[in-house]
């Protein structure tokens, strides 16, 4: 019950030794680890259906044994429950009054302009002021419990310090991903002096591509993209909203995705509007996915993965989407500063996990909007700098995690050391508990980093 820890930190399995009561509750529902983190699953005690409120804190239930810790609840559900979005309440199922709706939305929505759509989106959004779970604008409660995790082993190990696999590559702090999704023909048109502002700034980026209905793709745009030294991939099948309405329909698309994923030599993913659907997505035939929200508070689909570290979904890696959507920030909360995308920066750097950015071409072409995003490369370049951050192509960082899920860290004489290919680039960090809290010291380097 301890895969889903060990995949996060790559830690020696003699530091995971972790399980669960014999007896947990038949129904899944809220409780608390500790004051701070709420977590969603089955547990030893009652739970709530609901996360406001007072929630039991399982914290307490805790039972160290000589040769492991009991917990009150499974660790890989837990996390799977939350990285699925299985917390989200069964009443918020899309009735058919507002499957109708969203229907006839992506119907006109080709004909509205934006200043028409953002008033339907607010109206639509404001509902979700009032959710408990997830945090908005980001939420950590799988990074949290996994660091709590941590520091109960820490402590079972008479607080001594243990060994695992750096997040990132060559002690970067924290990583940085910019994607682009081509939403209309005006975008498309944009492509290239989106790509210049890039350049400008040093910034690496990926293009997400629709292949159907919405703009002509030919072979000279999408390999005008590669050769410039950006990423492209393919973004849905055309964007209509309906690719997860059923299953059956589902698979068909799918297969035609998979055919244009094969055509253009693509090796990622994400869906139009961010709809997604955890169980469905070994159908698609890439290495990774981008689909997945942190805090879906302002996306068409609510819910979120708790997250700012990749993960693996199956045999897919995830990139989960980290911070606010460019369309969000300037027409549904009317913000064109970079307060909110600095506040969400400042905090994943603060966890050393994936900050990961959407700015559509089609919404920077007005020039208030592009000057927001000239100073959003503008920031990006220099925090990159001067904390050591990694800018990558989506793709290298998912080759990264798939290498790093492949490494271990072994004994060698006195200390430790990592193997596994590609552990050239990998450094060897250890978690401690300092002060009371837990810190991370990366070899080789001079800046702890610690969890809150």
């Amino acid at each position: 019950m301890s895969s889903s820890f060990l995949a996060y930190y790559r830690c020696p399995e003699e530091f995971a030794k972790f399980s669960h009561a014999q007896e947990l509750g038949q129904t899944p529902g809220y409780f608390h680890f500790g004051k701070q983190i709420t977590c969603y699953g089955r547990s030893a005690a009652p739970s709530a259906r609901r996360p406001n409120g007072d929630l039991l804190d399982v914290m307490p239930l805790i039972q160290p044994r000589e040769d492991e810790i009991v917990l009150p609840f499974d660790i890989d559900e837990i996390l799977e429950s939350l990285r699925k979005e299985r917390y989200v309440a069964a009443e918020e199922t899309l009735s058919f009054a507002r499957q109708l709706v969203r229907r006839t939305y992506y119907v006109s929505r080709p004909f509205l302009s934006v200043g028409i759509r953002k008033h339907f989106q607010r109206f639509h959004l404001r509902e979700r002021r009032n959710i408990a779970f997830p945090a908005w604008p980001i939420d950590k409660t799988v990074d949290n419990v996994c660091a709590e995790l941590m520091s109960l082993s820490v402590r079972r190990n008479d607080n001594r310090r243990i060994p695992f696999v750096w997040f990132w590559p060559n002690e970067y702090k924290a990583c940085v991903i910019v994607t682009h999704d081509v939403e209309q023909e005006a975008g498309r048109a944009f492509c290239g002096g989106l790509m210049e502002l890039d350049e400008r700034y040093g910034i690496k980026s990926s293009f997400q591509v629709i292949p159907e209905e919405r703009y002509s793709v030919s072979d000279a745009f999408l390999d005008g993209i590669r050769a410039r030294g950006f990423e492209l991939n393919v973004h849905d099948l055309n964007h209509d909203g309906h690719l997860f309405d059923n299953h059956r329909l589902f698979l068909e698309r799918a297969n035609k995705i998979n055919e244009y994923a094969r055509k253009w030599r693509t090796e990622g993913f994400r869906t139009g509007g961010m709809y997604r659907n955890a169980e469905w997505t070994d159908a698609f035939q890439f290495d990774y996915d981008m689909s997945f929200p942190n805090a879906a508070h302002l996306e068409p689909q609510r819910g979120g993965c708790c997250t700012v570290m990749p993960y693996f979904a199956g045999r897919l890696v995830e990139l989960p989407l980290t911070t606010t959507q460019d369309y969000s920030l300037f027409h549904i909360l009317g913000k064109y500063s970079l307060d909110l995308w600095k506040e969400e920066l400042n905090s994943i750097v603060a966890s050393s996990g994936l900050a990961a950015f959407i700015v559509h071409p089609d919404y920077v072409i007005e020039r208030r909007a592009r000057l927001a995003y000239e100073n959003l490369l503008a920031l990006l370049s220099e925090r990159c700098e001067s904390a050591n951050l990694w800018q990558a192509l989506p793709r290298d960082v998912a080759r990264w995690w798939r290498e790093r899920h492949l490494m271990s860290v072994e004994r060698s004489g006195n200390t430790w050391k990592v193997v596994g290919p590609g552990s050239e680039r990998a450094r060897l960090a250890f978690a401690q508990i300092e002060d009371g809290r837990l810190t991370y010291y990366v070899e080789n380097t001079s800046c702890p980093k610690t969890i809150a």
